[in-house]
């Protein structure tokens, strides 16, 4: 039986009219609008309060950064040895501290002294470099690039003592003071010993309801971060090897301090490549010519692929699932507002806030319905007219 006009006219009496629907929209839009915008307020609180902190809060960073690296062998000594928490931590950190210092003994004096003639090799390479854009009639006018070339080049220069200094900050993976060096080195001794008790302690004390996802939360996080800091450790030293070879093979001088600053860009990442990777071809450039210039671009592009494509997904994996415009957002943001530690922190930050994420998104999935496919609701939709229409015949 075909439905009747008085069967429409009472199922449109159950729906909501127009403006009941627009209004119903409007009000949505504007509570979660006024929501956004509190989420906002928070986050810029936020950083400013970490802006104040940041001296104190740099340390404390560093030290769980360097605790993931020592964590693992203080744990095979308690487990495998039986020695004790406190021993095994103090052992690890003075190893620690021994190694570093020897890297530094042999490395530092002759690294510091190569990376401003990096520098300065570089700005050279910008004016071959200028000279040859010169030479291929290109559409650009001299007073442009000569201004863009300055430009670089005073960057350059400026930085060279903040890019040594960052050199030693990588191999020593503390600040470039003593007092940040000390508490750094304090604070990773006492997360390596303590870092056990930390989890309990705080998942109690936020009671058993919240407890529980503290713990988990916390958990995941730090198998993130130490599973990060230890792949960029080895990555770094892959790329830094492999590189420094392809330059030696064909001749660049300043070998050492390139390698070296390819380890350490590792821990900023796609940034920290693209721009290490320039500066080689630049001291090829002005050193050996554009023939060797191109090769080692050549060199550092299979690299670069090499490292994203094969040693990446196979030591990572995707336990981190960051996309590279994330990373690269991240190490951009950090670096403008904090510097160079904010540039090696930032994928670290952005990599533990993830794991946050995602744990909300498996409670807030374990806690309500799935979500109907397209074709399920279709087919649902289309019963329940068969129904109706049944009942009404």
């Amino acid at each position: 039986m075909s439905s009747t006009p008085d069967d429409g006219a009472a199922g449109a009496q159950h729906l909501p009219s127009r403006e009941q629907v627009v209004g119903h929209g409007v009000a949505w839009s504007a509570r979660w609008a006024g929501r956004l915008i509190v989420v906002a307020v928070g986050l810029v609180v936020l950083g400013l309060v970490v802006e104040r902190v940041w001296s104190i809060l740099l340390p404390v960073v560093l030290g769980l950064v360097v605790a993931t690296l020592l964590e693992p062998p203080a744990r095979l000594l308690h487990r495998r040895l039986r020695v004790p928490h406190g021993a095994a931590s103090g052992l690890v950190v003075v190893a620690a501290i021994l190694v570093v210092g020897l890297v530094i003994t042999f490395l530092a004096s002759t690294i510091v002294d190569q990376v401003a003639e990096v520098v300065t090799s570089a700005a050279d390479g910008l004016d071959e470099l200028a000279r040859i854009v010169r030479g291929t009639g290109v559409d650009v006018s001299q007073s442009q690039l000569d201004t863009a070339i300055a430009a670089v080049q005073d960057r350059l220069q400026s930085s060279a003592s903040s890019i040594a200094s960052g050199v030693l900050v990588g191999v020593g993976a503390v600040t470039n003071t003593l007092v940040n060096l000390v508490l750094t080195l304090v604070l990773a001794f006492f997360f390596v010993k303590d870092g056990h008790r930390f989890v309990p302690w705080l998942a109690a004390s936020a009671g058993p309801s919240a407890g529980p996802h503290v713990a988990e939360v916390l958990h995941r996080s730090w198998s993130a971060l130490g599973h990060f800091v230890r792949t960029q450790a080895l990555v770094g030293l892959i790329d830094a090897v492999l590189i420094g070879a392809g330059l030696a093979i064909v001749g660049v001088p300043l070998v050492l301090p390139l390698a070296v600053l390819t380890f350490v860009a590792a821990f900023a990442p796609i940034v920290g490549a693209i721009t290490v990777g320039a500066l080689a071809v630049l001291v090829a450039l002005v050193s050996n010519g554009w023939v060797a210039a191109l090769v080692v671009a050549g060199i550092v592009l299979l690299v670069q692929q090499l490292e994203g494509n094969v040693l990446l997904p196979f030591l990572q994996g995707r336990s981190l699932g960051l996309h590279a415009v994330v990373v690269l957002l991240a190490v951009v943001l950090g670096s403008t507002l904090f510097g160079v530690a904010g540039a090696f922190l930032s994928v670290p930050f952005v990599a533990v806030a993830a794991v946050l994420v995602r744990y909300l998104n498996e409670v807030v999935a374990a806690r309500s319905a799935p979500a109907p496919s397209p074709a399920s609701a279709a087919a649902e939709a289309d019963a329940e007219a068969d129904a109706e229409q049944a009942s009404r015949g």
